[in-house]
């Protein structure tokens, strides 16, 4: 007897905890705390790093040995921002869904449609972002081997362009910071 009440309040101890987490994550998140997600990327660094002109550069100054460390330090820092574009850019969809389900986006349309671009952008990012990463694993396993990454910069600059217009349109005064510098 005392078995079973013991998995009866089990069971309904982790059908709480469950609905409690399944409500958490349904709930929409606020502005600040989405914005307190972003992490600033310093784009003048990144794009030194996807700089072909920069590879040659090593590749013609270093020894083959050298190059390939070299190359291999510089594509592991290539993947971490990469990784932060990635992550950024699904806080941005959050942000974008967000607006899209407040009220604003139904009073103004040019919230609902900065709102729209947004995610739509953020979506493309995020998954130019996954396929950037898996040429720069590939770039780590032959160094020599070209790694184009150029566009998923280009493409976050864009980005970082749509979360700033959504930002001025929802409050002109705090402005939204994806990149640094």
């Amino acid at each position: 007897m005392i078995l079973v009440l013991l998995i009866v309040a089990a069971v309904v101890t982790l059908a709480s905890a469950a609905g409690l987490a399944v409500s958490r994550a349904l709930r929409p998140a606020s502005k600040a705390e989405l914005e307190s997600q972003l992490e600033p990327i310093d784009v003048a660094a990144f794009r030194n790093l996807v700089d072909p002109a920069e590879d040659e550069y090593l590749r013609r100054h270093l020894s083959a040995a050298q190059f390939r460390v070299t190359q291999r330090a510089r594509l592991r820092a290539r993947a971490a921002y990469v990784r932060v574009v990635g992550r950024n850019a699904a806080v941005l969809i959050r942000m974008g869904q967000t607006a899209l389900a407040t009220g604003e986006a139904q009073a103004s349309n040019d919230v609902r449609e900065a709102a729209l671009r947004l995610v739509n952008e953020a979506l493309l990012v995020r998954r130019n972002a996954l396929f950037a990463l898996l040429r720069i694993y590939a770039g780590m396993a032959w160094p020599n081997r070209s790694t184009a990454t150029a566009g998923i910069l280009d493409r976050y600059e864009r980005l970082s362009n749509s979360a700033m217009l959504l930002g001025r349109l929802r409050n002109p005064a705090v402005p939204v910071r994806v990149t640094a510098g």
